[in-house]
């Protein structure tokens, strides 16, 4: 299975500090967000990275490479000319290097200890999803979650992780555009085609300067 992190953001929320670095090489810890999946990935099992980058996306090549002394093989899709095409758009426009099967994406600014799952099979559905249980940012939740499938509504809501797994098809019906995920999802959930887990171990979202720090601080 391929994997693909997302980290073509502006972070306009993290500014100032990502004026002068895209928001996946923010050290979480002592070291960039964005090497903690890779590591992770890596331990995980795979071997072939996909990555799209646009704000100061150079500098995320730079850092990274080709991915060999990582034992990984990186890819890039590249949004620097058009501007950053947000999760859907960008998920679509790196189809090609992402290939047929399913494929793995995880948001390059959470902090997570979610174990990627290489073998992951969607069986029927088209998507499957990571909830997570509300932080304070986020309190009432994004979707529920009901006999292993993603609900729109519900008396219990939790929150999107950033971490799914997903089929070729899950993107067919949008072009290489700026289109956010959620709708697509939403859609999809309503034709009881997504599944999801919830995961109730460490996970941040890393979208601003106080919960940046507030991470740093932890023990």
């Amino acid at each position: 299975m391929k994997a693909m992190i997302l980290a073509a953001g502006r972070g306009e929320r993290m500014r100032p500090l990502t004026d002068s670095l895209p928001k996946p090489l923010l050290e979480v810890q002592g070291k960039p967000l964005i090497l903690w999946h890779i590591q992770r990935l890596a331990q995980n099992g795979f071997k072939d990275i996909v990555i799209n980058i646009a704000h100061l996306g150079y500098k995320i090549p730079e850092y990274l490479g080709d991915g060999s002394k990582y034992g990984l093989n990186i890819s890039y899709s590249d949004e620097q000319a058009s501007g950053a095409l947000e999760s859907a758009g960008g998920i679509k426009k790196a189809l090609t290097l992402l290939g047929e099967e399913t494929f793995l994406v995880v948001n390059g600014d959470i902090f997570c200890e979610y174990e990627f799952d290489g073998a992951f099979e969607l069986g029927d559905k088209k998507a499957h999803i990571i909830l997570v249980p509300n932080p304070e940012h986020n309190p009432k939740g994004d979707f529920g979650l009901k006999g292993g499938l993603a609900l729109n509504r519900a008396d219990e809501m939790f929150t999107f992780s950033g971490i799914g797994y997903y089929s070729h098809d899950f993107f067919d019906s949008i072009g290489i555009e700026k289109k956010s995920l959620a709708p697509i999802l939403r859609e999809q959930i309503d034709k009881k085609a997504v599944s999801a887990e919830l995961f109730r171990g460490k996970w941040h979202d890393i979208g601003t300067p106080k919960r940046l720090k507030e991470i740093n601080n932890e023990n």
